[in-house]
């Protein structure tokens, strides 16, 4: 199970951080990344953090976005910064466990004045 939290609304230019909590063990084993959905569009990888703490990032946020994880509190984060209207999304965690894939619930973003 996956719980995000720390959606909200923010005007342009400002910051939030997400959090996804999972249950189970062996999270430090698990990749672990952030998905967006904007409105009528696809959902798309944001970023990705591997068992061994390496990251990739979507061109669209590079350099404005981290993503961290903490095992000993089997969480990952996605910090976000000078954050744009287009960032407006529903962002999902997402789980690899061993090749079983599992998914938040998602938390709304929007960014607007």
């Amino acid at each position: 199970q996956l719980q995000a939290s720390g959606g909200g609304l923010v005007p342009p230019g400002g910051s939030l951080r997400l959090s996804c909590a999972a249950s189970g063990s062996l999270f430090s084993d698990n990749a672990m990344s952030w998905y967006r959905q904007a409105p009528g569009k696809q959902r798309d990888l944001v970023a990705v953090i591997t068992s061994g703490g390496s990251t990739n990032y979507a061109d669209s946020v590079k350099d404005r976005f981290t993503i961290s994880r903490n095992n000993a509190k089997n969480t990952v984060y996605l910090q976000m910064n000078s954050l744009k209207p287009e960032d407006t999304a529903v962002y999902y965690c997402r789980r690899n466990q061993l090749g079983n894939i599992y998914w938040g619930h998602g938390t709304l973003v929007t960014v607007s004045s």
